[in-house]
């Protein structure tokens, strides 16, 4: 069986990303919702994306709100540069794949982890 998982680091305050809402899609011709959560203190969510299962080979869809996260308090009508930001990967076989995004209010980077 596979596990997906993911972090998120506030890469221009130094600092883990807490309170960001994430979502996980599985592709195949449609968009279905796996998982909804919001990463903790320590820029984790508390549980696996998908797992057990839930989890097959195929394409899925990482959503990540860091608008919401990096929108200056007190200014709801602010426009982020960064909104939302998908990450789409490939997964085939067991494992775990962790999917971590280093983020500023202007730029993402992600990678294969561990």
């Amino acid at each position: 069986m596979g596990r997906l998982t993911t972090h998120v680091l506030d890469t221009a305050n130094g600092r883990p990303a807490a309170g960001v809402a994430v979502r996980v899609y599985r592709v195949d011709g449609e968009r279905h919702l796996l998982a909804s959560t919001m990463t903790d203190t320590d820029g984790r969510t508390a549980r696996a994306l998908v797992e057990g299962q839930a989890f097959a080979d195929g394409q899925y869809e990482i959503e990540f709100d860091l608008g919401a996260y990096f929108r200056p308090a007190g200014d709801a009508g602010a426009a982020p540069f960064l909104d939302t930001v998908v990450v789409r990967v490939n997964l085939a076989g067991a494992g775990t794949y962790h999917v971590p995004l280093l983020a500023s209010p202007w730029s993402y980077a992600t990678y294969r982890g561990s």
